[in-house]
């Protein structure tokens, strides 16, 4: 089933996201209704919180992205309770976006490397390091977790030119192809 993705400005989004059991309800269909909705919304990560469940759990998959020719293994996974271990590397700027932040992008500065301890949709627990842009896709969704969106990182400037946008977004003055739901 489709899942509205809830838009900027609506409080879920900010809010640090509370650790789940295996008795957690209907996690097995949230998680497939989550992937639907990712691949709907043409996205390559989406969060719980994205869809209005304050839980750490977040989704994958950048296989997409290795078949489109980028320069990635990719990879598609489910993460729960994630926790992150280390970031380390080189610093590197990349264009971000967001389907709860529809129409706008930015560069971000991240580390280029991430180690992150986390259950998988069977909570069995992995710890394992991701590089480059699979890193990076993780490191956007473990925020959403965390309650921080990725506009946090842009250059005062930018935030500055994209004000009157994010504005409108959390009126739900967008246009977008997927199911949304604003404040």
């Amino acid at each position: 089933m489709l899942l509205p993705i809830y838009a900027y400005g609506h409080p879920v989004l900010r809010k640090k996201a509370e650790e789940i059991t295996p008795d957690y309800p209907e996690l097995e269909k949230l998680i497939a209704d989550m992937w639907e909705t990712m691949y709907h919304a043409e996205g390559v990560g989406l969060a719980a919180p994205q869809v209005g469940r304050p839980i750490r759990l977040f989704v994958i998959d950048t296989i997409q992205l290795e078949e489109k020719g980028k320069d990635v293994k990719g990879f598609k996974t489910v993460f729960i309770n994630a926790e992150k271990i280390e970031e380390k590397g080189k610093i590197w700027a990349y264009e971000e976006g967001c389907l709860s932040i529809p129409d706008i992008r930015g560069d971000v500065d991240r580390l280029d490397t991430l180690t992150l301890r986390y259950l998988d949709h069977n909570f069995e627990e992995h710890t394992r390091t991701f590089d480059g842009i699979n890193a990076r896709v993780i490191q956007h969704e473990y925020d959403h977790i965390e309650g921080v969106l990725f506009i946090e990182y842009l250059k005062p400037v930018k935030k500055a030119m994209i004000r009157g946008r994010l504005e409108n977004i959390r009126k739900g003055k967008v246009k977008v192809d997927y199911k949304m739901r604003f404040a």
